[in-house]
């Protein structure tokens, strides 16, 4: 089947960027390197299109009662326009997906899902809705995304953009109105950093991609940097460090999964898993040797097979290489192990999987 495009596709082919497919998608991984997008991120301000993502609107009588439903989260009494990371379950705890649900009124919630699961997600959201006075409406065609991102971002939204956006905190959105078109501003990203997203028309995005190349002051950045910001401060990807065998607790997300609401699909699994333990926890592993770590590669403590990789780079801002990876549960921080890179071994430690900072603006 031929992959998807979003509406910022010709712009990513005129800069030149390596285009792959990703989620269903061809993408930009990235236009002149990863580590200068990386660092232009870290330092100044990076733009990614991020239009490859799923939009849901939930509205109805019974829209709070369903999301909290379907959601890990508690979106009980939320403020308008607040915003919820959490987890999507199966009765079995693993995970459906993880998204970030907005409260954008007193009955409508915009609900952000991974581009590789609409689909899926979609159908599951209707199939647990029938209970419920809800109207679900997919909008993933209608909507482009841009990600603004950096130390520089909020000067970049304002200032090249003429997008107010000051007075929003980490995890808090709005609305705006402008030349008629109603667009959502949320003080969010996937990077560690202060960032911004901007969820509007794909003519609406292609004017803001326009303005923010002409500008000068961001960069352009593709998929590889993100992938490798998100890992250096521990944030986890679908298909990764969550999957339908990977639920929120064995990934060390319990925090988001709030076991005092009455009820959520998933919840006794979870709780169980959460009381009793698990057989598989996600650890970080900061590597000796400037060997780089893959996604599957082994996990040996004292010869035996403990696991393997989930995630793993060289990190640009730190400059170590390191794993996030699945392995027992009796495998503890500080513990000494090691990761079978092809054919040899490369000793490494336990680490927390937060491996640099993040800078949000709380």
């Amino acid at each position: 089947m031929e992959n998807k495009r979003t509406c910022l596709y010709d712009k990513h082919v005129a800069l030149g960027a390596l285009m792959q497919p990703f989620g269903g998608f061809d993408m930009p991984i990235q236009y002149s390197s990863i580590i200068e997008e990386h660092n232009a991120v870290r330092q100044h301000c990076g733009v990614f299109d991020v239009s490859h993502m799923g939009e849901v609107y939930v509205t109805g009588n019974d829209a709070e009662k369903y999301v909290n439903h379907i959601f890990t989260n508690d979106i009980s009494n939320a403020p308008l326009g607040k915003i919820y990371y959490g987890m999507m379950c199966y009765p079995d705890g693993g995970t459906v997906d993880d998204l970030l649900v907005y409260k954008m009124g007193e009955n409508e919630f915009f609900i952000v899902i991974n581009a590789a699961n609409i689909d899926k997600d979609v159908d599951w959201m209707r199939q647990n809705a029938e209970k419920f006075d809800v109207a679900i409406d997919h909008c993933s065609e209608y909507y482009g995304q841009l990600a603004v991102q950096g130390p520089e971002a909020e000067a970049v939204m304002e200032e090249v953009l003429g997008l107010s956006c000051k007075e929003l905190v980490f995890y808090t959105a709005k609305t705006l109105e402008v030349n008629g078109e109603t667009i959502i501003v949320s003080r969010t990203g996937y990077t560690g950093e202060d960032g911004f997203e901007i969820y509007g028309s794909h003519a609406f995005i292609n004017d803001c991609w326009d303005k923010l190349m002409a500008s000068g002051r961001c960069k352009p950045c593709g998929l590889g940097c993100r992938d490798t910001l998100r890992f250096e401060v521990g944030l986890p990807l679908y298909g990764d460090e969550l999957s339908k065998d990977i639920s929120p607790v064995m990934a060390g997300l319990s925090m988001f999964c709030k076991f005092d609401k009455p009820e959520f699909i998933g919840k006794e699994a979870l709780l169980d898993q959460k009381t009793n333990g698990v057989k598989l926890r996600l650890r970080g592993i900061e590597l000796a040797d400037k060997a780089i770590p893959r996604h599957g590669y082994k996990v040996l403590k004292d010869g035996k097979e403990v696991g393997e990789v989930t995630t793993g780079y060289r990190l640009i801002s730190v400059d170590k290489s390191c794993a996030v990876a699945l392995v027992d549960a009796a495998i503890k921080l500080g513990d000494e192990v090691e990761v079978q890179i092809r054919k040899k071994t490369f000793p490494g430690t336990v680490v927390k999987k937060k491996f640099y900072e993040k800078h949000y603006k709380k």
